[in-house]
């Protein structure tokens, strides 16, 4: 049994991916590219950034095609993934063809279809929602390519494989860390309020799985307001849904918000009202804007999910596949519309505050130049941030 051992030594974690004959854990627009020569409880894997298996040299069929779902939902589909896909495409000698469908389905579906056409082995999916994901993967089905889903995992779809974060204890560790918020910690009554992501991705589901089961079991803690949002810009349904939010609940204490960019459209409205900084705000994605509100002391945290716990991740299994392996992933994540066990490969979030700002920097996903601009500059280097 042959197998690759992917490290991220900062995390002090590892996934394994194994060829066949491994035992797997069980738990409930714009282009660019690169050529080289439900519900889960499982235990997490690690993220990565070196291998200690062999690269192939060839391939019968190098192809890979990346549809990545649009660029308002979070930078890292502009800035981080795309990025680190090329450059793993080119480690492994693949020819990767990366598309964003710029928040259109029917783009997607459209890039789909180009890419089958050209003949790829594996295409990786981040859906835009089930519905059309779903049927893209059966057209693939229907051509023998085998199909990834990255990051979202597609309801009622065929993948083969799902590569991402365990989104459940991604919700956990938001609950866990807006508890510990300065503005809240200690106190016997504190009113808050949900904004969730969006209602068509599966993970914004999940988010709120693992939030709610720590928040609804907080003693002293009521919820005055839930309701989705969008994954959109400030100017967005993000702010909209929190002025509606903040109206029923003008005394709340903190905002249990799905991500960064929907952070930065809460804070926004609590500006206007004089109460950033008063209010404890939760985020997700460690985007500029975000570690910009938590220099500021606007928002609590962040939580940061490394893009190489996915991209190196799928590159890697990519290359397997194309090379005649069949990988068996270390753990199993339940489609309940598909009533099927979806063999996945789940790395595991790190909360990032004051405390270990650094981090996102000193791992490379995060430039200071593009952080500690303007006033931003004191405050970056009053937390060693370079």
């Amino acid at each position: 049994m042959r197998k690759a051992i992917l490290v991220v030594t900062a995390l002090g974690v590892a996934v394994t991916l194994s060829a066949a004959g491994c035992s797997s854990s069980k738990s409930s627009g714009s282009k660019s590219s690169s050529s080289g020569g439900g519900t889960s409880t499982a235990a997490s894997t690690g993220s990565s950034s070196s291998s200690s298996g062999s690269i192939p040299t060839s391939y019968k069929n190098n192809k890979v095609g990346v549809l990545l779902p649009d660029t308002n939902s979070s930078p890292r589909w502009v800035n981080s993934d795309p990025n680190e896909l090329t450059a793993q495409c080119a480690k492994y000698n693949l020819k990767c063809d990366i598309q964003n469908a710029n928040g259109s389905a029917t783009t997607q579906t459209s890039q789909a279809q180009s890419m089958l056409n050209e003949g790829v082995g594996v295409l990786m999916i981040v859906n835009l929602d089930s519905g059309s994901a779903k049927a893209i993967e059966a057209q693939a089905q229907a051509k023998g390519v085998v199909t990834i889903d990255y990051d979202r995992l597609t309801l009622g779809g065929s993948a083969q494989y799902y590569v991402s974060f365990d989104n459940v204890a991604v919700g956990k560790l938001q609950g866990q860390s807006l508890a510990n918020c300065s503005q809240v910690k200690g106190k016997s009554a504190v009113k808050y309020v949900e904004e969730d992501g969006a209602a068509t991705d599966n993970n914004a589901t999940l988010f709120k799985q693992g939030y709610d089961s720590v928040l609804k079991a907080l003693p002293g803690w009521t919820l005055a307001g839930d309701q989705s949002g969008a994954w959109d810009t400030p100017a967005g349904t993000a702010q909209s849904v929190f002025q509606k939010l903040l109206q029923g609940a003008p005394d709340l204490n903190a905002v249990m918000v799905a991500n960064d960019e929907m952070a930065n459209a809460v804070i926004t409205v609590l500006k206007q009202q004089g109460l950033n900084g008063k209010v404890a705000v939760s985020g997700q994605d460690t985007t500029v804007s975000g570690i910009q509100n938590i220099l500021t002391g606007d928002q609590c945290f962040t939580i940061y999910k490394p893009v190489k716990g996915e991209a190196d991740v799928a590159v890697q299994l990519a290359s397997q596949i194309l090379s005649g392996q069949k990988p068996t992933a270390p753990a199993t994540v339940h489609d309940p519309t598909g009533n099927r066990d979806v063999p996945s490969y789940l790395a595991t979030p790190v909360m990032v505050d004051k405390t270990n700002i650094t981090l996102p920097f000193t791992d490379g996903y995060q430039k200071a130049a593009d952080v500690c601009t303007g006033s931003f500059q004191a405050l970056c280097t009053a937390a060693g941030i370079k």
